[in-house]
């Protein structure tokens, strides 16, 4: 039926011979027939039935998924299919099922990580259309139900079936991927054997140079966990008969071609030589491949072997047998001299008889008997037959193709075991790869066969695609029960039924040696006469025709009865079987039945119904998935869709079988809110009323009086034509609406003219009467600039007269007030002068007395500490009295150090006291001169105010003033102070040259200080001498002692008295304490009343051992003590600073072996075992970055440069370590106090330590804990807002009553709540960032933290954007947008210290958004777009979101079609240079600083006034933590 509502205007789709549909504009309709306009010029007749309805609103990229298309008819599909190939969308879905259009060209983008990342957990439909969307869709379905699924992929030759199989396998092995042998995955495995496979299944046909003949079924077999365990490939349907017969210009299979292009030495040994020469391969005059060299293949091919684990003794014999076919195809027969008898042709027949046999290790004598004799076995006796010419070709040509096809099966056998199975395996998913359907001039067996076999896979594909409607339909609980499936049951009952089909028939007609093709053609015209699917051509006499569901194919039967015959020969398996070679036996096992000389009838039909029935069932076991593949044009070149040859792939592949069987249903199927918006205004009433959506729809269609619909939970169903009908009413309401529209704007442009000229008259009245308005105040402000001025005037005489009045009394005011002026300023000048004198004599008796004091207290220190050291040297010296002459020199360097040190002390005391006389005389002096410079000035400046005074008293003075006393009491005025001035400027001169006496001597009391210093800095030098000469000694005296323990030792053991002497009082080994004046590992000390004795392994062991347990209980008490949360010291970590100072305190960066480090990092690695918990990881990236900056400021490598001399274990028990003590005990010291303040306590404020190899690993470990933690809060934060940016990419729907008003309003609410997801990241955000503050976590990890989470959400949205063709509107751009405006806020509210360059890692997104949103796009250019606009964006990703731009909200158009051309072009550049072209972003999770980093950005931490936390501030081990506090304090 022709469909109904074309009209006049109407755009429909109009066949044509050339282009196979074209669309045109109806300009007339006469009856059936339709006149049209077509887009070329052309006016075209046609049939109304034959014309379909065109949607002009469809979008101009086509839609991805073809059932959502307003008119689902073949025209309709061709069109879409053409405008998403154009764009490079080479994948479309009709339904469930994936069209994949070849592209001749490498996208590597579509097929990369990141695809397989996105599409990795989406649901159907979700993202853009995809293989890997299917796979996806089988691996959920097989991991969810626990059922196996298979894809079958379809196509003819060149469509890319072969491309589309290695995908599917890779997006597989991504998800479900192991490790297989050697490191090689299971897909790596298939794939690797994919070049055996196809030297040895592979041939040229007429459409294809690589065309596989057999289908393939890799089974990929999954755990119970979903992972790949075993793989398998089951191959079917090999033609077989390819081996013997080919037809021009097609060729042979591969390893034939292969083997007689391989080595010279390799042909030699197989005796082989040019293809021409061999009957099986000079059946067609093609010989050689463009573009394609044998030998490389050769070469290629072996490598694959080895690959796949095939050895070189396997590989031999195959190229061996491979051979042997060849030459067995040259052995011809000729009439032997009995009746019906054969014998060789010729000696060349000879020959090649002989090297087969040879090949294959067999006696040639038997092999010939066995090509040209029969033995039958009777029961009474043997019967041996020989057999004429043709039976013996015929055996040839049987005996050749089970050789092969043995072979090829023995091949498909090694690379299963290569790959390895899983027999525990209880799902896989299949992926069939077979030959598409085939229609040429000539079709023979071959064709017949692989029809065949895709009318049995199109019965499963309606099967299934039948299923799919009456699961959606059930799905939406819709009426569907009188719903006809139209199925090819009988095509197939006319080939393979049982008896009486075309193949039962096909193999009776081979079981008799009298029958030939024109019997079999004609026993087919008698049985199937009357059935409709078979037809017989006028003329010809062995053609005949089955209608098949891709169109009528004529079949030549002339070679199907050779083709088709199978002998299984008796006398072959036993040839083959007594083969020498163990290869060739192995590929014919003796089977049980097979062992009586009985010769069975086996046809390639009947293997191949059976091989097929195997494989439904198989493919019946699984849940299908489909893949069609199309090849848009013959000549196998990029950018050419050729209609004609794509629609008929369309209908070879069943992709329009499906769609009729869609409209036999509902075709047209909407979403009750798509339905709405685009045919709500048939009734607007509707639309305002307050109704469900599905009530709504229900209304609106009654309006109207459609009938036979369906109304499912969410969606509408539509019958075939009456999508037309609603467009047909619409568009006459919207051509009302038009014309309504048109006579309002003609109104108002009409009304619009009038008062244009209304407006222009009374702008003409208005100058008129302005002008006339201008002249009359001209001459009111002429009268006005009169009466100005006089005014002026007038005010300016009066003014002169007052200014000269005011003067005079001005300048007699003056002279009175200076008068009094200069006498108080002569009172307070003596008043002054007196103050200063008493305040310096006050000063010099205070600072007497002072000094007095100073003097008399330093004598007091000197006794007492003198009286300390002499009876501190009386103890050493008793101590030392029995070490001999060592012990003297000794005391004499003692005494020599002492008295250097003091004389140190008094040069230095007398140099202070010089240096602050010098200073206070100095000051004096300075003072003084200071003073009498003021008084000179003052006096100087008193004169010349005085004389000016007088000057203009005397000028202003009225006539009738006497001028005679003034001038006299002037003259004696300036007298006095010329003489005051004098006086004071010798003063001054005297003042000079006291201060030149000064610097005289200040001069010389500084080089008397340089000599002081140079000899004190020798002194200084000679002292470090001494030192190191007494450490020198120190250590030779301990070395001496150690000889003299050990010697008096052996004398105890020797001695009768060592029991009484080792009752004798032993030295006792003490930790040194603040107690005792030493550190807790020094030395030995000594009591005064007990004598050196020996010290024995008891004396040794017990003091060591009490410091290990003191040692460790400390240790046990500082881990308690960090495994609380400690807090912070200001904005200093508590934990990094205690853990810090106890190490350095303990010395255990410096040990070989200590177990503190590791315990401090189980420590850490317990606190933040659970990763959620953003507090405690907060707390401790603070402390863990702070403690791993002090270590890398500390810490140096052993071997380097030391900032301080290495601590000895008896540097404190020496005189000069002790006195070191001392003074740092009394830092009130005059004499060595710089020596406390430049040296050491420096070197314990920062020192660098050689740091051992536990530390070193402490150092690592803490580096790695930092990383960690910083990557888990970063993590636990992407993943808290990773639902909230699936919420953000795309806008929520307007509201249904938006469609007719208050669109403002509904946009509103809609963008509300679009902010309200963008406000709960930033939300989010903000959580985040106070925590880390008020954890005084660095800024330079927090603005690494955010800058990797606005690159996250900059690679979600933007990645989101590509992949989705509704998120790339003009609306969802503004709202995007409007969210982007959300962070760009949060960034300046956060500033730049811890948001740092987090704002521009969303360049990306916010450059797209600005494409989307930008006005006028078509006159923009490519240089603008890439410059301008979108600088960072590549061109893939320009052209991606160009071509998927749609503007919902004004209708707009994307880019110029030259634009989008240029595009191309780049690309095709960039893909040929191998720049990578992949659209998609990579989310970076690396870790983005180093240690180094930390050192630099951080600033140096003063761990001397932390607080030590409460549970160890009263244990006294750890008292070096209070010691700092105590000493400022003191």
């Amino acid at each position: 039926v022709g469909p109904v509502n074309i009209i006049v205007g109407s755009h429909v789709w109009i066949e044509d011979p050339g282009a196979a549909w074209i669309d045109g504009e109806v300009v007339k309709i006469n009856g059936e027939e339709v006149h049209a306009h077509t887009t070329n010029g052309k006016t075209v007749v046609a049939n109304i039935a034959n014309v379909f309805p065109k949607d002009t609103e469809a979008p101009p990229g086509g839609v991805d998924d073809m059932t959502k298309l307003s008119y689902l008819h073949e025209p309709g599909v061709l069109n879409n299919l053409a405008m998403r190939y154009e764009l490079n969308e080479i994948y479309t879905y009709t339904g469930n099922i994936l069209i994949a259009v070849n592209p001749f060209q490498r996208l590597p983008h579509l097929y990369d990580t990141h695809m397989m990342e996105q599409y990795k957990g989406a649901g159907f439909g979700e993202l853009s259309p995809h293989v890997f969307a299917i796979a996806e869709v089988a691996y959920r379905a097989m991991i969810n139900e626990g059922k196996s699924n298979s894809i079958l992929v379809s196509g003819e030759s060149g469509a890319g079936k072969t491309e589309t199989t290695k995908m599917l396998m890779r997006y597989l092995a991504y998800l479900g991927g192991r490790s297989g042998v050697e490191g090689r995955t299971v897909e790596q495995q298939v794939l690797e054997s994919n070049p055996v496979l196809e030297a040895f299944g592979n041939a040229k046909t007429l459409r294809n140079n690589n065309s596989s003949r057999f289908g393939k079924f890799v089974e990929l077999q999954f755990d119970n966990c979903g992972r790949i365990s075993g793989a398998a490939v089951r191959t079917y349907l090999l033609e077989r008969s390819r081996v013997c017969q080919i037809s021009d210009p097609e060729r042979n299979y591969h390893c034939f071609y292969l083997l007689c292009a391989a080595p010279p030495e390799e042909r030699e040994k197989f005796k082989l030589g040019d293809p021409k020469l061999f009957h099986y391969l000079n059946q067609s005059k093609c010989y050689k491949l463009d573009g394609v060299d044998d030998t490389e293949e050769y070469l290629a091919t072996r490598r694959a072997m080895d690959i796949v684990g095939i050895s070189e003794e396997e590989q031999d014999a195959i190229f061996r047998v491979v051979a042997a076919i060849l030459h067995l195809g040259n052995v011809n027969f000729a009439k032997g001299k009995e009746i019906d008898s054969s014998v060789l042709k010729d000696e060349k027949s000879r020959y090649h008889l002989d090297v087969c046999a040879e090949l294959l290790r067999c006696d040639a004598k038997k092999m010939e008997d066995a090509l040209i004799k029969r033995v039958m076995v009777t029961p009474e006796e043997v019967i041996t037959r020989t057999l004429d010419p043709d039976s013996a070709t015929g055996s040839r040509d049987a005996l050749a193709k089970t050789i092969y096809s043995r072979l090829f099966d023995w091949l498909v056998d090694k690379i299963n075991n290569s790959i390895g199975q899983d027999p525990n395996s209880k799902t896989i998913i299949g992926v069939l790869d077979i030959y598409g359907f085939e229609s040429f001039k000539i079709n023979s067996f071959e064709q017949f066969c692989i029809n065949f076999t895709n009318e049995k896979l199109q019965q499963h594909f309606n099967q299934h695609v039948f299923k799919m409607e009456q699961e959606d339909y059930t799905k939406e609980e819709i009426n569907w029960s009188y719903i006809e499936f139209v199925d090819n049951k009988d095509v197939l009952e006319l080939i393979e039924k049982k008896p009486g089909g075309v193949i039962a028939l096909l193999d009776e007609a081979c079981m008799f040696p009298k029958s030939t093709h024109e019997t079999f053609a004609q026993k087919l015209y008698q049985t199937f006469k009357n059935y409709k699917r078979f037809t017989k051509p006028k003329l010809s006499r062995t053609s005949f025709a089955i209608s098949h569901y891709a169109g009528e194919v004529t079949y030549q039967a002339d070679l199907f009865l050779d083709k088709n015959k199978d002998y299984v020969v008796a006398e072959h398996q036993d040839l083959l079987i007594a083969s020498s070679d163990t290869f060739v036996a192995g590929l014919f096992p003796r089977l049980p039945e097979e062992t009586s000389s009985k010769t069975k009838f086996s046809s390639i039909g009947s293997r191949f119904k059976l091989q097929l029935q195997s494989l439904m069932e198989t493919l019946s076991s699984t849940e299908p998935h489909y893949i069609r593949c199309v090849k848009p044009n013959n000549v196998l070149k990029p950018a050419i869709f050729e209609n004609v040859n794509v629609i008929q792939q369309l209908r070879c592949g069943g992709v329009l079988e499906a769609i009729r069987i869609s409209c036999a249903g509902y075709p047209t199927k909407r979403t009750f809110y798509e339905f709405l918006n685009r045919f709500g205004v048939l009734a607007p009433e509707v639309l305002e009323g307050n109704y469900d959506d599905k009530v709504a729809c229900k209304m609106l269609l009654d309006k109207i009086g459609l009938k036979g619909y369906e109304l499912g939970k969410t969606k509408v169903f539509l019958r075939a034509g009456q999508m037309a009908e609603l467009d047909a009413r619409r568009a006459e309401v919207l051509g009302n609406a038009a014309r309504r529209i048109q006579r309002q704007s003609r109104t108002f442009i009409a009304c619009k003219e009038f008062r244009a000229l209304r407006g222009a008259a009374i702008v003409l009245q208005s100058n008129c009467r302005g002008k006339l308005a201008c002249n009359l105040y001209e001459e009111m402000r002429r009268q006005a600039a009169a009466v100005k001025i006089q005014k002026i005037f007038r005010r300016h005489i009066a003014r002169e007269s007052y200014l000269r009045i005011r003067h005079s009394t001005i300048t007699v005011q003056t002279a009175l007030r200076g008068m009094v002026a200069r006498n108080e300023f002569r009172f307070r000048k003596q008043m002054k002068a007196a103050t200063i004198i008493q305040a310096r004599l006050r000063s010099h008796l205070t600072h007497s007395y002072y000094k007095q004091l100073q003097k008399a207290a330093l004598s007091t220190q000197c006794g007492w500490r003198s009286r300390v050291a002499r009876k501190e040297l009386r103890t050493l010296k008793m101590a030392a009295r029995d070490t001999g002459a060592l012990r003297e020199a000794k005391d004499k360097l003692e005494k020599r150090v002492e008295e250097l040190t003091w004389r140190l002390q008094l040069e230095k005391r007398q140099r202070t006291e010089l240096e602050e006389a010098k200073t206070q005389e100095y000051a004096k002096q300075q003072e003084a001169l200071e003073t009498m410079r003021l008084q000179v000035e003052e006096a100087n400046a008193a004169v010349i105010r005085e004389r000016e005074a007088a000057r203009k008293a005397i000028e202003e003075a009225p006539p009738v003033i006497k001028e005679t006393p003034v001038l006299v009491e002037d003259t004696e005025k300036i007298n006095s102070l010329t003489s005051e001035v004098e006086a004071l400027k010798a003063s001054l001169q005297a003042e000079r040259q006291a201060a030149e006496n000064l610097r005289k001597a200040f001069s010389e009391a500084e080089a008397r200080n340089s000599e002081l210093a140079t000899e004190l800095e020798n002194a200084t030098r000679k002292a470090d001498q001494l030192h190191e000469s007494v450490q020198r000694l120190e250590e030779k005296l301990s070395n001496s002692e150690s000889e003299i323990q050990v010697l008096r030792q052996q004398a105890l053991a020797i001695s009768p008295t060592s029991r009484t002497m080792a009752t004798r009082s032993k030295t006792m080994l003490l930790p040194r304490t603040p107690e005792n004046g030493n550190y807790l590992n020094g030395g030995t000390k000594t009591t005064p009343d007990m004598t050196l004795a020996v010290r024995e392994p008891e004396s040794e062991e017990k003091p060591q051992k009490h410091l290990n347990e003191k040692q460790q209980e400390n240790q046990d008490l500082l881990v308690k003590c960090i495994s609380q949360n400690l807090g912070y010291n200001g904005d200093k970590p508590v934990a990094a600073c205690v853990i810090y100072k106890c190490l350095l305190h303990w010395r255990s960066f410096e040990v070989e072996r200590t177990s503190v480090f590791d315990r401090i990092i189980q420590t850490i690695a317990t606190a933040i075992e659970v990763p959620d918990n953003n507090e405690v990881l907060a707390y401790w990236l603070s402390n863990s970055a702070t403690l791993l900056l002090l270590l890398q400021r500390t810490l140096k490598a052993t071997g380097a440069a030391s900032l301080t001399p290495q601590r000895r274990r008896t540097t404190s028990a020496s005189l000069f370590g002790r006195m070191s003590q001392g003074l740092r005990g009394s830092p009130q010291s005059a004499g060595l106090s710089f020596l406390n303040r430049q040296g050491l306590t420096k070197l314990d404020d920062l020192r660098q330590v050689e740091a051992k190899y536990p530390a070193l690993l402490f150092k690592q470990q803490l580096t790695a804990f930092l990383e960690k933690i910083y990557g888990m809060i970063r993590d636990n934060l992407k993943k808290e807002i990773s639902p909230l940016l699936g919420l953000c990419i795309q806008a929520p729907r307007t509201s249904r009553a938006s469609l007719v008003k208050g669109r403002a309003q509904a946009n509103a609410v809609a963008q509300q709540a679009l902010i309200a997801h963008w406000q709960s990241i930033r939300k989010s955000l903000n959580s985040y960032l106070n925590l880390m503050k008020a954890n005084n976590a660095p800024p330079f990890l927090v603005r690494k933290v955010f800058t990797q989470i606005f690159s996250f959400i900059n690679v979600q949205l933007f990645n989101s954007l590509l992949l989705r063709r509704e998120c790339c509107s003009f609306s969802n751009g503004e709202y995007v947008k409007a969210g982007l405006a959300e962070l760009e806020q949060w960034c300046i509210e956060a500033t730049d210290e811890y948001a740092g360059s987090a704002w521009d890692e969303l360049r990306h997104i916010r450059q797209a958004v600005g494409f989307l949103v930008i006005h006028q796009k078509p006159k923009k250019t490519l240089d603008e777009i890439t410059r301008e606009l979108c600088p960072v964006l590549s061109i893939q990703q320009l052209y991606r979101i160009s071509t998927m731009y749609w503007d919902d909200k004004y209708g707009t158009h994307s880019v110029s079609s030259d634009v989008i051309a240029n595009m191309r072009v780049m690309m095709t550049e960039d893909s040929n240079n191998a720049v990578s072209s992949s659209f998609l972003l990579d989310d970076d999770s690396s870790i983005p600083f180093t240690v180094e980093d930390i050192s630099k950005s951080m600033q140096q931490v003063d761990v001397n006034d932390i607080e030590p936390p409460q549970l160890i501030r009263e244990n006294s081990g750890f008292g070096f933590l209070l010691t700092r506090k105590e000493g400022s304090t003191s």
